[in-house]
């Protein structure tokens, strides 16, 4: 059976949400959660809720939070017998803070056991890699182990940039990505476009497909996005929501994306059903929504 194989960053998350305007070196009234994060393991929840079978590909320390992260993968059908056990290492985690918007204004990540996600780590798993319908990384992985996927896999490799600091390992490996998924700031910095208007996003991720991407989603947040083929670009608004939280929505977008590639989805309808999916995020303060199908995404698209 077909499966997309994911791998990057497993997080234990702390976020805390206020209910009024923050003011610096005051605290204020809000919700505060612990869940399970990480752009790979999100994106990886997203697409079991959409339905496909994924593999996960992590780094998990010898700690409570740790088997805890497994078993939330293991309830939900999320595969982890590849994930690298590391017991001399802190399972990755962060703490957020939002604005009362629900966007994210501060976060510190402690990640450094993703360093261990090393090529050695991947030729191991090779097979497993090859053997997905695609691979979907993100770029908390070392820039040689990124080398090395884009070098050595032979299936469609969609990339998660992250952040533009960390998507600064993509350059030079921009011709073996199948699709990427950048903000303004992470498009900026790869294709050497300013991005500050629908058309000057429109000329970056032409540049981005000319320096070899075969299709581009630059995001535009609450402006929506541009999706970008070697023939072909697609302006999608973004759809009307009630927001409550836009941190997941990249997440979603991008499961989407991978999903829609499965299902053979030319690139307007791909856009869609990303838009949708994105939406049905920010709907919910989960960083993954419960909400979130197959159905209600081809729902939401029509």
């Amino acid at each position: 059976m077909a499966y997309i194989a994911v791998t990057g960053g497993a997080t234990v998350d702390v976020s805390a949400q206020p209910t009024r305007q923050l003011r610096a070196k005051e605290s204020g009234p809000g919700r505060v959660s612990l869940r399970f994060g990480g752009a790979a393991r999100s994106i990886a929840h997203n697409l079991r809720l959409l339905g496909a079978d994924v593999e996960l590909l992590t780094a998990l320390g010898n700690d409570e939070y740790a088997r805890a992260l497994a078993r939330s993968c293991e309830a939900l059908g999320i595969g982890v017998s590849h994930a690298l056990h590391t017991p001399d290492m802190r399972t990755s985690a962060c703490v957020s803070i939002n604005d009362e918007r629900g966007d994210t204004a501060l976060a510190v990540t402690d990640m450094a056991i993703c360093d261990r996600l090393t090529p050695d780590y991947f030729a191991a798993e090779l097979d497993t890699l090859n053997g997905a319908a695609l691979v979907v990384a993100d770029t908390n992985l070392p820039a040689a182990s990124l080398a090395y996927l884009a070098e050595r896999l032979t299936v469609p490799l969609f990339i998660e940039p992250v952040s533009a600091a960390k998507a600064e390992k993509l350059i030079g490996l921009l011709p073996r990505i199948h699709t990427l998924k950048p903000n303004a700031f992470e498009a900026e910095l790869l294709s050497g476009v300013p991005v500050v208007d629908r058309n000057s996003a429109r000329r970056a991720v032409r540049r981005l497909i000319d320096l070899g991407v075969k299709q581009v989603c630059l995001s535009l947040g609450k402006r929506g996005f541009l999706a970008a083929a070697e023939d072909e670009t697609v302006w999608q608004p973004a759809p009307q929501a009630a927001v409550k939280s836009t941190v997941g929505a990249g997440d979603a977008l991008m499961a989407a994306l991978a999903w829609a590639h499965m299902r053979g989805e030319n690139l307007s309808r791909t856009a869609a059903l990303g838009a949708a999916a994105a939406a049905i995020t920010i709907e919910c303060e989960e960083l993954v929504s419960p909400l979130l199908s197959a159905e209600a995404v081809l729902r939401r698209a029509d």
